[in-house]
Formats: structure tokens, sequence, C-alpha cells
């Protein structure tokens, strides 16, 4: 009988964590699918472009700011306040932040050629996947592995944003080395902790797809931010 009741539990917790999965994934789906149809249509039209990020004089826009600093706003008001927003709008949310992103991401259109961002943007899957793959099966606590790499993230942090102003080229290189270690490595810490979190039995339904959203739009945050690592390294200019 309590064979029988363990074999039951392992059966609920592993359909529970497939669900939560599928919902991660789903979400960060649809994020890069939402900014990837906006980031295109507008990076392949410059006069597209230049509405959202030229003003009149040929300077930049205070748009610009505005698109570039949303997103980061929005990170912090979806993960501090997810329990206090309901799901359609947190749904909503991610949606704006999605769109917000895409149009950030239009840069890369005009920066780079259509083969470096598809090669790219290949690459930054597979390394992804694989990081993904270890955080989901490795029994090693990555829980210290975490917060170093959160530390060093901070670092590289302050280091862009001096670099917007110093704009050097073997600082920018470096940046991108550590970058593409940073985000692979909190890929594999994040799946563990949503694999913990996917396991969790005493969740209800809702808390779950809140969780699930945030899961996934920390993934796709990852995943976007390797892929710029990578494309700073790998990509030709145009």
């Amino acid at each position: 009988m309590e064979n029988y009741l363990d074999q039951q539990h392992e059966g609920m917790t592993r359909e529970l964590t497939r669900d939560f999965f599928k919902n991660v994934y789903g979400y960060m789906f649809m994020a890069l699918t939402i900014s990837g149809a906006i980031a295109y249509y507008v990076g392949s039209s410059s006069d597209l472009f230049a509405q959202f990020f030229v003003n009149e004089t040929g300077g930049i826009s205070p748009l610009f700011y505005v698109i570039m600093f949303s997103p980061l706003v929005l990170t912090f008001v979806i993960q501090g306040g997810y329990r206090r927003f309901s799901l359609p709008t947190l749904t909503f949310l991610y949606v704006i932040y999605s769109a917000l992103m895409g149009l950030m991401l239009s840069t890369v259109f005009l920066a780079y050629s259509m083969n470096s961002i598809a090669i790219t943007f290949f690459v930054s899957a597979g390394a992804f996947g694989g990081m993904a793959i270890l955080g989901y099966t490795t029994k090693t606590d990555l829980t210290k592995f975490g917060s170093l790499l959160y530390m060093a993230f901070i670092g590289l942090f302050i280091a862009m944003i001096v670099n917007m102003f110093m704009k050097s080229g073997m600082m920018d290189f470096v940046i991108s080395i550590a970058g593409v270690f940073i985000f692979t490595g909190l890929t594999a810490y994040w799946m563990q902790k949503l694999k913990s979190t996917a396991e969790d039995n005493m969740l209800d339904g809702i808390e779950r797809r809140k969780l699930a959203l945030v899961g996934g739009m920390t993934l796709y945050i990852l995943f976007i931010n390797l892929f710029l690592s990578l494309l700073r390294l790998m990509g030709n200019r145009d």
C-alpha cells in the first residue's frame, strides 16, 4: 500500500513538473516571438526606426531612453509584484515588456547582417539548451554558484554602463566574454531553481501559473543576454 502511494505521489509530481515547464517555455517562446517580430519589423525599416529613435535634428530621441529603461522597470514590477497581480494583469504586463524589448532589439538588425544574427541565434539556442539540461539534471547544489554569478553580473552591469561613455573596444570584448560565461551559468542555476519550484506540490494552480510566467521571463532574459554577448563576439557588422 505504501509503495502504491509513493508511486502515485511520484506520478503526480512528474505531471505537475511537466505542466509547469510546458508553461515556462510557453511564456519564454511567446516573448521571443513578440520581441523577434517587432525587432525585425522596426529594424528592417530605417524610416520606422527613425520614428522611434531619432529626433528632428538627427540626434537620439528621448523615446530611445524610455524604451531602453522601461523593460528593466517592468522586470522589477513583474518579479516583485507577481503575488499581488492577477494572472491576466501579469500576462498583459509581460506582453508589453516583450514588445518594448522588441523595440530595443531592433537596433540589432541595423548593426549586424542577417546571416550573423541567424547563426548567433542558433549558437545561443544550443548553448542555452545544453546548460538548461545540465541545470535540470545535475545533483550538485548550484545555490552558491548562482550567488557568485549574480555578484559577477552586478560587476558586468557596472562595466557596461562605464563603457557606454568610454567606448573601449577591448573592454567591450572582455564584457562580451564574461557575459557568455555568466549567462550560461545562470541558465543552469535557474533551471535547477525552477525544477525545485515545479516539484513543490503545495503550490496552488494560479500561483504555479504565475511562477511559470516569472520563470519564463527569467529564461527569456538570460537567453537574450547570452545572444547579445555572442553577437558582439561573432557578429559581422553591416
